[in-house]
This record gives C-alpha cells, sequence and structure tokens, in this order.
C-alpha cells in the first residue's frame, strides 16, 4: 500500500518524516500523551527517530497507515488506522497540547475515516477505537464521530510505561450513519 496524502479545510495529513522528529520527540513529552497512549515512556529522541523509520514500512506492509498531522505547517498530532487485516483496523491519535480543543482530531478524523471506508482508499467494512476509561476528551471525539459504544474492557490497554488500565470500545461500520452518539456513563 502506497502512502496517500489527506487533506481537510485545515489541515494536511501525510507521511511523517525526519523533520518532524523534533516536533514528535517535544510532543511525546506531554504527559497526556504518555499516559493514554503507548508511546514509550520515558519518551526519548531516538523513539521519534525510530517511530519515523518504522511508518513507511506499516504502509508497506499494509498493516497500519500513519499520518502527521499538519496545521498551519506545523506538526499538530498523529493520526493513524493500525491492525488493519480482513477489512477493519482502529483508529488512534494523539494531539498536541498547544492544538486541543480546537476541533483538530474531530476533524482529521472524519477525514481518515472517509478514506478508510471509501473503495479508492482501504474499502474498510469497520473502523475500531479504544481508549482508557479515564480520557474523556478521547470519548467525546468518538461520539462525535458517530463510533457506537461496545463495552468495557478490564486492564486491557497497556501505556507505553506498562500500565494496564481499564477501557472502552466502540466501533464504526461502513454503512452506519456518523451521527454523534450518547453513550453510559465510563464509571
Amino acid at each position: 500500500m502506497q502512502p496517500v496524502t489527506l487533506r481537510t479545510a485545515r489541515l494536511e495529513l501525510s507521511l511523517p518524516t525526519e523533520n518532524d522528529v523534533d516536533a514528535i520527540y517535544a510532543a511525546c513529552q506531554d504527559e497526556l500523551i504518555q499516559r493514554f497512549t503507548t508511546v514509550p515512556s520515558p519518551y526519548e529522541r531516538t523513539h521519534a527517530e525510530g517511530f519515523v523509520a518504522k511508518v513507511a514500512g506499516w504502509w508497506d506492509a499494509g498493516t497500519e497507515a500513519t499520518w502527521a498531522v499538519r496545521h498551519e505547517g506545523a506538526l499538530a498530532g498523529m493520526m493513524g488506522l493500525h491492525r488493519l487485516s480482513q477489512g477493519a483496523g482502529e483508529l488512534g491519535y494523539w494531539m498536541t497540547p498547544a492544538v486541543r480543543g480546537q476541533g483538530l482530531v474531530s476533524e482529521a478524523a472524519r477525514c481518515v475515516i472517509d478514506w478508510g471506508f471509501s473503495p479508492d482508499g482501504l474499502g474498510l467494512r469497520r473502523i475500531e477505537w479504544r481508549a482508557v476509561v479515564d480520557n474523556p476528551a478521547s470519548h467525546r471525539v468518538a461520539q462525535r464521530l458517530g463510533f457506537r459504544y461496545e463495552g468495557r474492557v478490564r486492564a486491557a490497554l497497556v501505556n507505553g510505561a506498562g500500565v494496564r488500565a481499564d477501557g472502552l470500545i466502540a466501533g464504526l461500520l461502513a454503512e452506519d450513519e456518523r451521527t454523534p452518539q450518547v453513550w453510559p456513563p465510563a464509571g
């Protein structure tokens, strides 16, 4: 699978490059990114270098589609469809502290979901979302995107420091309307 560049009104989603290493390294010092994602913790510059080198290989292998999310020419975050297999994938993302709360993650995710379901993209049938129970910002994004709540998974998510946490899981099918969803309380 060849890397593709996606664009929205405010964003460009493209392959992360060596030019992004310093920005990725700086972003991944954020406590919330380390707590709620699988980035290594502590996060070293060599991790960013290795990540950029791996992304092209994931595209080539067809196992993951990962983009650097760029806003006004600067790295705003990362977005990906992971664990691609048998017509399904898992949406994952993180955003830098400077751009949180501006709707950029939802904008980027809509674009990625559209491409993932499109016959001209991956032609997926299902996209899954998972997040730590204690990450309500990510829950709100998934709800806005139309993901259907499917349940709580106990001690199923492991961050880059090896800490296990309960998570929520939700799914979106290609034929689902992408209207905002109301989920039960995460408690």
